[in-house]
């Protein structure tokens, strides 16, 4: 089994200065394969020299073209292949995540009995859930369905005939480029699974509602260009969670602030709908148990930075501009 893993399963990492998280994540993949590529977008620690000290090849992606996650991944798969032109599968990790013992194997077997299957995805864990509020919401956030999904994360072991015959990861994506790329693979005839099996060790280190907050406006701007590009029936890409984003972040806000200063008594009510809302989200994940509060209302208020994300996308286009990562780390 070691040994198959070794020929057929290629890794890349992609990351910019996760120092110390970098060097735990490559350790805990060579273990299982030599095939290692990781992907270096502009980092200004030690992450390149570290890389190489472990052995692992190391791409430096050109400084003159503006970094994305997507573009990162495509560069590293390419060299990949000038590594092992024999691959059968690609294991795609962020640079933060440490990959769990004995995720490889499980990844393995189930591809190898699963021709339909072209992506396969785990549980992703939070290394510290406790260090905020906002590292136990992006646990949270890991802790999709067991089974058939439609969409997988950064971390996912993927059929490299299949990532081929669909292109790979479209570059101009600054987030979202995962579920987007699972589109097109579903529109191949593939499928997407996650097993109930532990994946990858995240440390999101997110400690700021500053960090939160810019997070939070790059998933708006995922959402917006997710649903430019597959909005329409069938797939409604993210269609409703952008509309979603515009009522509670955008227009109810809008109508209270006009209405305060003519119908303060209206007003009011806009008020109460958003009570009557956090209401019930707090009842839809009661199963967070003392944590439901907390979550729901940063959901919330997270709708207007969805918004606003939205908002920073379709005033680029408008401009015909290139949007550009939104860090927050």
């Amino acid at each position: 089994m070691i040994e198959q893993i070794a020929k057929q399963v290629g890794v890349v990492v992609i990351g910019r200065n996760e120092g110390e998280r970098l060097v735990v994540c490559l350790r805990s993949l060579i273990l299982d394969t030599k095939t290692v590529v990781y992907v270096d977008s502009g980092s200004t620690d030690n992450s390149v020299d570290a890389a190489k000290q472990l052995g692992v090849a190391v791409v430096n992606l050109d400084l003159t073209l503006p970094f994305t996650a997507a573009r990162a991944r495509n560069a590293g798969f390419l060299h990949l292949l000038t590594m092992n032109c024999d691959l059968k599968y690609v294991q795609f990790v962020d640079g933060d995540c440490e990959v769990v013992s004995g995720w490889m194997p499980a990844a393995y077997d189930f591809l190898q009995v699963n021709p339909l299957v072209a992506v396969v995805c785990g549980r992703r864990r939070e290394r510290y859930p406790e260090a905020s509020i906002y590292n136990h919401m992006c646990d949270i956030e890991w802790n999709t369905p067991i089974g058939e999904a439609k969409a997988c994360g950064g971390d996912a072991m993927m059929r490299v005939d299949c990532l081929k015959q669909v292109g790979g990861y479209r570059e101009s994506l600054i987030a979202g480029e995962e579920p987007e790329l699972c589109i097109r693979i579903r529109h191949a005839g593939f499928k997407i699974w996650r097993i109930d099996h532990d994946m990858t060790l995240h440390d999101a280190a997110i400690t700021k509602f500053s960090q939160w907050w810019r997070r939070t406006v790059r998933t708006g701007h995922a959402y917006a260009e997710g649903a430019s590009l597959h909005g329409m029936p069938p797939e409604r890409h993210w269609v409703r969670e952008s509309r979603r984003a515009w009522i509670w972040g955008g227009i109810l806000p809008l109508t209270f602030m006009i209405l305060l200063g003519f119908k303060p008594q209206l007003a009011l009510l806009i008020v109460l709908l958003h009570l009557l809302q956090w209401v019930k989200l707090i009842y839809s994940n009661k199963r967070f148990s003392n944590f439901s509060p907390v979550y729901s209302a940063f959901l919330m208020i997270g709708k207007l930075a969805e918004m606003l994300g939205q908002l920073k996308y379709y005033w680029l286009r408008l401009l015909n501009k290139h949007s550009r990562i939104i860090e927050y780390k």
